[in-house]
């Protein structure tokens, strides 16, 4: 019986030791699936936090490029309109802004994905190389001839913008150019010429006196400049400038210069908007890029821009429904 009973307790021990260590085992396995199943709980997190970043980068990387005209940045224009489109679409817009020649030449490289311009002639152009896929008339303004209160060529008053620029020239009063191949330039250009004076000729040899002395200075000053730059250079020289409306109206450091010609319909300022060619040009966003245009020149796009106002005065005037403007 002794021995029975030590069987059976050596029996007993013996599966004791064998439940130990399979409890052991057990504990051991367990412990080895909770660290696999942390392992697999944290590869899971990571690769979540990499999808959401990367899916934070590609929403972030929505964005085009427009190069535009000067006036309808410096007029504040993109700032009103372009947080709504972002809103509504989830890209951003990047200005690039330089006179309308400028711009093209952007576009001509494919450095942007649209153009805005305010030069028809030259956009059209532009199209017609096949650098842009259309233009479309957005909105338009006037331009409008600043000048001191003074007004040494006495031109106040007028409603013929050619009169007005004769006038200047004979009397040699300081005229402020951009001279940057902008819209505002080009247009500036064809109302000398318009107007008989063969500019690039007169502005080599006309003088003006300023000063106590006889200090020559010409009289026709081209500074390669924005129209807020002009407009400056204006203001600091009591001068003449050929300004949009737009930029005037949001311009601070006015001086004595005032608005002296408007009205005349030759200073009438339109507006286009063009995507570039993805054909000619295989890194334009054309889905991006044909969004805004799209945007701009519906309804709700061209609302904003009419309702864009300084001093309760609107700055720009949507007519995206007239096709031949």
């Amino acid at each position: 019986m002794v021995g029975t009973q030590a069987g059976h307790t050596c029996f007993h021990s013996h599966w004791e030791e064998v439940d130990d260590a399979q409890a052991g085992d057990s504990i051991a396995q367990s412990q080895r699936i909770n660290r696999m199943d942390l392992s697999k709980w944290v590869l899971g997190v990571g690769l979540l936090s990499a999808a959401t970043m990367l899916a934070s980068n590609v929403l972030a990387q929505r964005f085009i490029t427009v190069a535009s005209t000067t006036s309808t940045e410096q007029s504040g224009l993109f700032k009103h309109i372009v947080p709504i489109f972002q809103k509504k679409t989830g890209i951003e817009v990047r200005v690039v802004a330089v006179g309308t020649g400028q711009a093209l030449d952007l576009a001509r490289r494919g450095d942007a994905d649209v153009v805005f311009a305010h030069a028809k002639d030259a956009e059209e152009k532009f199209v017609a190389e096949g650098h842009g896929v259309k233009r479309l008339p957005l909105m338009y303004n006037d331009f409008v001839l600043v000048g001191p209160k003074a007004d040494p060529a006495q031109v106040a008053g007028g409603k013929d913008i050619l009169q007005a620029f004769r006038a200047v020239a004979m009397s040699h009063a300081p005229f402020v150019s951009r001279g940057d191949g902008s819209g505002t330039h080009m247009a500036e250009l064809d109302l000398w010429k318009a107007a008989s004076i063969n500019i690039e000729k007169e502005k080599a040899s006309w003088y003006r006196e300023i000063g106590q002395g006889m200090s020559p200075a010409p009289w026709y000053r081209e500074i390669g400049q924005g129209m807020g730059p002009a407009l400056n250079t204006a203001s600091t020289m009591n001068a003449y400038v050929l300004s949009d409306r737009g930029t005037w109206l949001s311009f601070k450091n006015r001086g004595d210069l005032v608005i002296l010609v408007e009205g005349d319909r030759r200073l009438f300022n339109q507006y286009g908007v063009i995507l570039v060619n993805p054909e000619k040009h295989p890194n334009v966003k054309r889905a991006e890029g044909q969004a805004f245009i799209d945007w701009v020149t519906s309804p709700e796009g061209q609302k904003a821009i009419a309702d864009y106002k300084i001093g309760g005065e609107q700055l720009f005037y949507p007519n995206a429904n007239q096709p031949d403007a």
